[in-house]
C-alpha cells in the first residue's frame, strides 16, 4: 500500500512537507521586486525599529564573520556589513535567488563590499560547524519547512558562546488581537493587491503568521536545539517578539 505524504502547514492549507519550500519560494519569487516597499506600508515603518533593536541586541563586533539567515532584500546585511568592519564578513543566506538578487542590488549600490551571497535552505546550511560569531535570522523562520531542523543547523554553524538572534512576528497581548486580527485579513492582502498585484501570497503570509510557534513555544524549541540562556522580549505589545540564545 502507498503511504499517505506527510503534510505540513502552509498558511492555513495543508500541502505535502516536500512541496512547501517551493510554495513559498513562489511566494517571495512573486513579491520580491515591491518586498521592501510592503513592509514600510503594513508596518508603517516599524519593520524599521524592529530590526534596529535585533541588531542592538546582538551584540555584534568589528572583524566577526556573521550569518544572516533569510537575509533578503538585505535590511539587517547592510548594519551587519558596517558593525564588522572591513575585517569582517557577513553571509547573508536566503532559499529564494529572487530575494538574493534584489538584497545584492541594493547592497552593492550602497557601496559594501564585505558580503558573501548564498542560495541557502535554513534546514540545509551549507557551512562548516562553529564558522558564525553571530547569527541573525529577521521575518524568516515561520516560512522554513521544519523550524526545528533549522535551530539545530543554526546551533551547529554557530561557535561557542556564540549568539543567535530570532525577529519573528508572534502572539499579541490579548488586548491588540481583535485589531491586530481584523488589519491582517482584511487590509494586508488589499495592500498586497494594490501595491504589488498579488492579493494570495499576502493571504499567505498573514496566515503563516498565526501558524508560527508562540513566544513560549519557540524559546523551548530553541532549548531543544540546545542553546542556552533561551529568552524573547515583546516588541509592539508581541506582534513581534525578539529573541536569542547561546551556543554552550
Amino acid at each position: 500500500m502507498n503511504e499517505k505524504p506527510k503534510l505540513t502547514d502552509f498558511g492555513y492549507k495543508q500541502v505535502p512537507t516536500e512541496d512547501k519550500a517551493s510554495l513559498v519560494g513562489e511566494v517571495f519569487t512573486s513579491v520580491a521586486s515591491k518586498y521592501d516597499i510592503m513592509n514600510d506600508v503594513m508596518s508603517a515603518g516599524m519593520h524599521r525599529l524592529w530590526k534596529r533593536w535585533a541588531i542592538s541586541r546582538a551584540d555584534i563586533h568589528l572583524g566577526q564573520r556573521v550569518l544572516d539567515l533569510a537575509g533578503g532584500t538585505g535590511d539587517l546585511t547592510a548594519m551587519i556589513a558596517e558593525k564588522v568592519g572591513d575585517l569582517g564578513q557577513v553571509v547573508l543566506a536566503d532559499i529564494n535567488n529572487a530575494m538574493i538578487k534584489v538584497g545584492r542590488d541594493r547592497l552593492i549600490n550602497k557601496g559594501l563590499s564585505n558580503i558573501e551571497y548564498v542560495n541557502a535552505d535554513a534546514q540545509f546550511l551549507p557551512f562548516e560547524d562553529n564558522s558564525f560569531s553571530r547569527i541573525t535570522i529577521a521575518f524568516g523562520l515561520r516560512n522554513v519547512t521544519d523550524k526545528s531542523a533549522a535551530l539545530k543547523e543554526m546551533y551547529r554553524v554557530l561557535k561557542p558562546a556564540g549568539k543567535v538572534i530570532i525577529l519573528e512576528f508572534s502572539k499579541p497581548l490579548s488586548f491588540l488581537q481583535k485589531f491586530y486580527d481584523a488589519y491582517s485579513f482584511n487590509v494586508i492582502p488589499k495592500m498586497g493587491k494594490l501595491i504589488t498585484g498579488d492579493e494570495e501570497s499576502y493571504q499567505y503570509l498573514v496566515e503563516s503568521i498565526r501558524m508560527h510557534p508562540d513566544q513560549e513555544t519557540l524559546k523551548q524549541m530553541m532549548a531543544d536545539a540546545g542553546f542556552v540562556r533561551a529568552q524573547y522580549e515583546n516588541l509592539t505589545g508581541g506582534v513581534v517578539a525578539l529573541h536569542s540564545g547561546y551556543k554552550v
